[in-house]
């Protein structure tokens, strides 16, 4: 694993809800709000950034932990800003606060758990 990265190190992406990530199962369309699937999905790129620019050529990253907290909802067309920041690096293991707006407005908050491990 390479090192040079602290806590308070941050990694951003953002993401265009389309009508594939808005909340529907087997039943149908559950409302047109983003799902809590799709950005569990996206929360956890935004920390698997770190894990690219972490691993060596015999690693991989493996999600450990998962967290979401709803503010408010993302609408279909709206661009969501995701920031993954370093909470705390021990060892191989990750945890990073995720933070998700649109625009100013607050959309979610949690946290993301990664481990480092040989691939083997």
């Amino acid at each position: 694993m390479k090192s040079g990265f602290q806590k308070g190190d941050i990694r951003t992406h953002t993401f265009k809800v389309t009508e594939a990530d808005l909340a529907t199962f087997q039943t149908g369309n559950v409302h047109k709000v983003c799902s809590t699937f799709a950005l569990a999905r996206e929360m956890e790129w935004s920390s698997r950034l770190f894990v690219l620019d972490m691993i060596e050529s015999h690693e991989e990253g493996i999600g450990t932990a998962l967290e979401i907290v709803h503010h408010s909802p993302a609408f279909e067309g709206e661009t969501l800003d995701f920031t993954a920041t370093i909470f705390e690096l021990i060892g191989h293991e990750l945890i990073c606060d995720i933070e998700v707006r649109v625009g100013e407005r607050l959309v979610a908050t949690g946290k993301t758990g990664q481990k480092i491990l040989n691939r083997d």
